[in-house]
């Protein structure tokens, strides 16, 4: 039995095991495992599974913690993958238009706030940008009302949740994708973007530098760092688009290489 997630449904394959059920194991994503491994048993779960997967090598260190270095070679790297209906697709040259677009859930851990603060900033400063927020969650009504308070109601759009072939409309039609995370996995998203030819600007956490590389597909930032979300913003917004094409070249060729989900399962 194999189940996706260290929380309740690893819970679930342990206990099944311990009342005489099939062995199990389990991939864990992170970072929700992370944040109480005590209280989920996570050290428990690893010891008495036949293997364990991490979606990275950050997702792998964080396991190792929480077991003894006997069991860590049971602990394995399977990164998640993309199909063909991002990886078959032609990638095509980034837009005049200096837009740049945000997909993901509107919660704490997304760093939703900061992104806002740093558009702000840009608007102060004169810079023309739209700012396309794609996703919906508990944050919604609070971002709406901190874009209103911040007069940049008209450069940034909270468009909701969106099926995914609009998300790949989204980001095709955006300059660079936008993710100033504070938690995180390794965001599929930022494959998706990828993948499509668009670079990506991001957090330097978690399994993120795995994939992205500043000044090569993306750029790196600390987390939380307004100022540096800004000057990363300011020049995706300002490089050329053959500049910007070779980024997303480069980032399109190592999501191929990494994460085709068919090489992976």
């Amino acid at each position: 039995l194999h189940a996706h997630f260290g929380s309740n449904p690893a819970s679930v394959a342990m206990l099944c095991r311990t009342l005489g059920g099939p062995p199990y194991s389990f991939t864990v994503h992170g970072p929700d495992e992370f944040d109480r491994p005590r209280a989920i048993a996570l050290g428990t779960k690893i010891e008495s599974a036949a293997f364990v997967v991490g979606i990275s090598d950050f997702t792998r260190s964080q396991l190792c913690r929480w077991c003894h270095p006997a069991n860590w070679d049971r602990i394995r790297v399977v990164h998640c993958g993309l199909g063909a209906a991002f990886l078959d697709e032609p990638i095509t040259p980034p837009p005049l238009a200096p837009r740049l677009v945000c997909v993901g859930r509107l919660s704490e851990q997304k760093g939703h706030p900061i992104l806002l603060q740093a558009a702000a900033r840009l608007a102060a400063e004169g810079v023309r940008f739209e700012l396309v927020v794609v996703g919906d969650g508990p944050m919604r009504h609070t971002l709406e009302e901190m874009a209103s308070r911040l007069g940049i109601a008209d450069s940034v759009r909270l468009v909701g949740w969106e099926s995914n072939e609009r998300v790949r409309e989204r980001i095709r039609d955006a300059r660079a994708l936008v993710l100033p995370s504070f938690a995180e996995g390794l965001p599929v998203v930022i494959m998706e973007a990828l993948a499509l030819g668009r670079p990506v600007i991001t957090s330097q956490i978690a399994g993120i530098p795995e994939l992205v590389e500043d000044g090569v597909n993306g750029w790196l930032i600390p987390p939380a760092s307004v100022p540096a979300l800004v000057s990363a913003m300011k020049e995706s917004l300002s490089l050329s688009g053959g500049r910007l094409e070779q980024m997303g070249l480069q980032g399109a060729r190592k999501v191929r290489a990494q994460h085709d989900v068919a090489k992976e399962a």
